[in-house]
């Protein structure tokens, strides 16, 4: 099946390129479906305070036989939140029994209430004090990063942004590099590869590589230096998902991706989002 790949973050700490996403699964789905990734072989697994399932991913870990420290755990502060990140992390922590994750992200910039730069340098705080290893954010703009970063001189290592091949954020993502920030993918498949594994170009690819369209994006997200994060409960498409790592795109294939993208998005523009 092949070696999953790591990914060197800016602070130095190290995170498996390949995830397993659980959002909208519940706390009962939650336990099979990382039982069976972390089978397969997955060590990264990404959930939230908002996804109500931290229950489940902190029974699954307590069930397993593979030491805490080498898997990969995130989670993330929810928008009513960023005034109060150490009892919400706390809150997470306990829902997860766990003393510690590996990342924790600001999940929205919510720029209507316009506290992300107060809530950055709370998790600052809570990285010092050794209840997260890695600090990051999800669906900032370019002026979202500026900000917290001229405000407080310290790099998210993560930007955990909408990105799939009809939403490739090529301008945010080369942003993102420039500045050492990972790009992390949300919506890798274009939830459940809608208008684009059915495209002619993916359906070639899986052909001439003989592998499934979502083997494809998901190889391709990897080759483009993001952290991607595929959600499934289904234990086929666990085990199909990870096994990405026996084959490489050309060039000119990699580069032929770039045709399917036509900017849609399918979740919400962050400048625009500011539910609590």
């Amino acid at each position: 099946m092949g070696q999953q790949t790591i990914i060197k973050l800016v602070d130095e700490n190290h995170m498996p390129q390949l995830g397993l996403g659980v959002w909208k699964a519940s706390n009962e789905q939650v336990v099979g479906a990382i039982h069976t990734a972390l089978e397969v072989g997955y060590r990264s697994i990404d959930t939230a305070a908002s996804y109500h399932n931290e229950e489940g991913v902190g029974k699954a870990l307590k069930e397993s036989a593979i030491p805490r420290e080498e898997i990969f755990i995130t989670t993330k502060l929810w928008n009513d939140r960023h005034l109060d990140a150490s009892t919400a992390l706390q809150e997470s922590l306990d829902r997860l029994q766990l003393d510690y994750v590996d990342l924790y992200l600001i999940q929205w910039p919510v720029p209507e209430q316009d506290h992300y730069v107060d809530a950055w340098r709370q998790l600052i705080e809570l990285k010092e004090a050794g209840l997260t290893r890695s600090i990051g954010v999800c669906n900032f703009h370019i002026e979202h990063l500026q900000k917290i970063m001229l405000e407080t001189g310290v790099v998210p290592t993560i930007n955990q942004i909408e990105l799939h091949p009809l939403m490739q954020q090529r301008q945010l993502h080369s942003w993102n590099a420039t500045h050492h920030i990972t790009t992390e993918s949300w919506s890798p498949l274009s939830r459940g590869g809608k208008g684009v594994f059915n495209s002619p170009l993916v359906e070639r690819l899986a052909m001439k590589y003989s592998k499934t369209p979502a083997q494809i994006v998901i190889r391709w997200h990897l080759e483009c230096g993001m952290i991607v994060i595929p959600k499934s409960v289904t234990p086929s498409r666990i085990k199909e998902n990870f096994d990405v790592f026996d084959f490489r795109l050309e060039k000119e294939d990699l580069t032929a991706m770039a045709e399917l993208d036509i900017g849609k998005r399918i979740g919400p523009n962050p400048d625009d989002y500011n539910q609590l």
